[in-house]
């Protein structure tokens, strides 16, 4: 069966699914644009290259990380931080690729949040087993804006929680092509990722990539 019997074949129209005041999923959303988003990522992490950053408790996390844009996110024995250059090779981080810029503005605006322009673009990449406990987004300098994360690769669930780390939390099914999006008043939701299962991507492989575009300053 050759390529271009696909070619006319369309992809599954967006659904728009509401979570609560303030949070929406885009399912489908950047299934479009999937493979020229990877490859925008493969090209801004030649420049600034994936790591696992150390948390001010001094345990290593299991994500691997980067970061685009003006400000890149960082976390260390000195705390959680936004910074303007990598501290790797004290060079700025790449440029958010305008795909990605593009399509999180889109989202944005679909989910009730128009003028969004993020500054920061924080690249995890999942191996299975990897995860990410609950937290809450709180080192941005704008809360108003939301914050837009794209799920590209393996599939995930994602943690929903509330504004109290105690409080009960929404298991989501995340998949490639997926896009959340939150602000308002779930603004500081606490959220986070479950330990991602044992799977292979046609174009990522065994891996999860998310995107998550922020405002920071």
């Amino acid at each position: 069966m050759t390529a271009d019997l696909f070619e006319n074949f369309p992809l599954p129209a967006p659904a728009v699914e509401s979570l609560e005041e303030g949070a929406t999923i885009l399912r489908g959303w950047a299934l479009a644009d999937a493979e020229s988003l990877i490859h925008a990522v493969q090209q801004g992490l030649m420049q600034s290259a994936l790591r696992q950053m150390g948390t001010p408790g001094g345990k290593t996390m299991s994500v691997a990380m980067s970061n685009f844009g003006s400000w890149g996110w960082v976390s260390d024995r000195q705390g959680y931080r936004y910074v303007s250059k990598d501290p790797e090779n004290a060079e700025p981080w790449p440029e958010i690729p305008a795909i990605i810029l593009n399509l999180a503005q889109a989202a944005s605006k679909k989910a009730g949040f128009a003028g969004f322009t993020p500054d920061a673009c924080l690249v995890n990449v999942y191996v299975p087993g990897a995860r990410m406990s609950l937290h809450q987004d709180k080192d941005e300098q704008d809360m108003d804006a939301p914050i837009v994360s794209i799920s590209l690769g393996l599939p995930a669930t994602f943690l929903f929680g509330g504004a109290q780390r105690r409080d009960k939390v929404k298991r989501i099914f995340v998949e490639h092509g997926d896009v959340l999006v939150w602000g308002g008043p779930a603004r500081l939701r606490y959220h986070g990722v479950a330990p991602i299962k044992p799977g292979e991507h046609p174009l990522v492989g065994a891996r999860r990539i998310n995107l998550t575009l922020r405002k920071a300053h």
